[in-house]
């Protein structure tokens, strides 16, 4: 792996938008303030298909303008960032569609680079849910959910020994979830290890901790618009040139 980045581009759902601004800032104290991170993200975010969470919706990853930014730009060091596969599980896709798509994304990527990170599933806090908690949690995430939790764990495990060979098969580096990460929530990382995680993921491990960044960053990074989205079933396109952040970086959401 390349360890003069210029560039990261990273997918994702509720954990990598959750984390947005420490992936960020960590991306900056490592490889400097010109560092520039595409994004494709969002809570509940499908790699495949549209996704909804609240009165919001984003298209499949695999859908969005990123691809045709990343066609336009030179070649250039970049770390690609595969992470929150499981959402697609959960939307009832079959574990074949699910890594299918997986492996659309890692052919994309690498076309730009041969430098690429693909996290697993958090199986060990599946594997410690209760009946009850499990319910608990499909009806707040994804109401529209009927699968049990011995389906779900079924499908996750499949779709992680899918995410091994996909690993092998296009060069990319499997980074696996820590179990300690994960609390009462069994699948979004706890906000106190964000840090220790992300830069785990991100494969900064030795970087500074002076570049942490701001509050105000945080809640900039978290309300940016992506180039595409529908708000009350109504679209909204914002075209993407690059956001400049005051600590240095520069930011396009998909």
């Amino acid at each position: 792996m390349s360890t003069d980045i210029a560039c990261v581009v990273a997918l994702g759902a509720s954990n990598l938008t959750r984390g947005f601004q420490t992936v960020v800032s960590s991306a900056r104290s490592a490889w400097g303030p010109d560092v520039e991170v595409l994004a494709a993200l969002g809570h509940g975010r499908s790699y495949g298909a549209p996704s909804r969470f609240l009165f919001r919706t984003l298209p499949g990853i695999i859908k969005s303008g990123l691809w045709a930014e990343l066609e336009r730009r030179p070649p250039t060091a970049t770390r690609g960032l595969v992470t929150d596969v499981g959402n697609d599980i959960l939307y009832g896709f079959p574990v074949e569609r699910t890594l299918g798509w997986v492996e659309e994304v890692l052919v994309r990527l690498g076309r730009v680079t041969d430098d690429i990170v693909l996290t697993d599933l958090p199986l060990a806090s599946i594997h410690r849910l209760s009946n009850l908690k499990f319910l608990a949690f499909r009806s707040a995430l994804v109401p529209s959910c009927r699968l049990s939790l011995s389906q779900v764990i079924d499908r996750s495990e499949r779709v992680n020994e899918g995410i091994e060979t996909l690993s092998a098969v296009h060069g990319a580096k499997l980074v696996r979830l820590d179990p300690a990460w994960y609390g009462f929530d069994p699948i979004h990382v706890r906000p106190s290890l964000w840090r220790p995680a992300w830069q785990q993921i991100l494969g900064v491990h030795s970087q500074a901790k002076s570049d942490r960044g701001s509050m105000v960053e945080s809640v900039k990074l978290y309300f940016l618009r992506p180039e595409r989205r529908w708000m009350f079933g109504v679209e909204q396109c914002t075209p993407q040139s690059g956001v400049a952040l005051r600590s240095g970086g520069q930011v396009w959401l998909y």
